[in-house]
């Protein structure tokens, strides 16, 4: 039995290790077809692509890309594992100013803030690491803000069971300072109100009172 199981995890590893490796290689592919894209949009735009400052800006430009859209790569269940546990606590808990960097789908430049939540338990509570994770879990992504706010709060309603959760997102969108109407300090508010929160308007009042602290 003790060979037998060594067996197994010998098969586990190389198993493991030949997904690392196609995981590579589909990474790889997918850098080399961004860059030569970027080489495409930089001669397009009048530029040399090869002199000495733009020369690796497409490979580096793929890197970056791919850092910023890491969210694609992961989802809730593999964010919460088995990191709720059983506690008997049944009133809000709430954590603020969660920072978040994502893309605007529309133009593909960043918009960025502060993003509150609040949940009330049903049984069992969450490492607090986990729910600044769901946020850049869903922030690295192409996004608009309304989707985000809402993604944010039902992955953490069915990941925890929670009796309901808010959510609250602050942000500034470049595509409105950058280019466009080009208003510099507008910010864009949106929430989400899931299970109680959205039935319940005394929890939604005190939610808001805990974010102004």
């Amino acid at each position: 039995a003790a060979r037998r199981g060594g067996e197994d995890v010998a098969v586990d590893v190389k198993s493991a290790a030949a997904s690392c490796l196609r995981a590579g290689a589909e990474e790889a592919a997918v850098k080399a077809q961004i860059a030569g894209a970027m080489s495409v949009v930089i001669a397009a735009l009048g530029e040399d692509g090869e002199r000495e400052g733009l020369r690796k800006t497409p490979a580096r430009f793929a890197q970056a890309l791919l850092d910023f859209t890491k969210g694609y790569r992961s989802s809730p269940a593999e964010v919460f594992g088995d990191a709720a546990f059983d506690e008997d606590h049944h009133e809000p808990v709430c954590l603020n100013n969660i920072e978040f960097f994502s893309l605007c789908e529309h133009h593909m430049v960043p918009f960025f803030g502060k993003c509150s939540i609040a949940y009330v338990p049903s049984g069992k509570v969450v490492g607090l690491s986990k729910l600044a994770k769901v946020v850049d879990l869903f922030a690295k992504r192409l996004q608009v803000q309304e989707r985000l706010t809402t993604q944010i709060a039902r992955a953490i309603m069915c990941g925890i069971g929670a009796r309901g959760v808010a959510v609250h997102v602050e942000a500034q969108h470049l595509c409105m300072v950058m280019r466009g109407v080009q208003k510099a300090g507008a910010y864009t508010v949106t929430t989400s109100m899931q299970g109680c929160y959205q039935e319940d308007p005394a929890l939604r009042a005190e939610f808001f009172a805990m974010i102004k602290r």
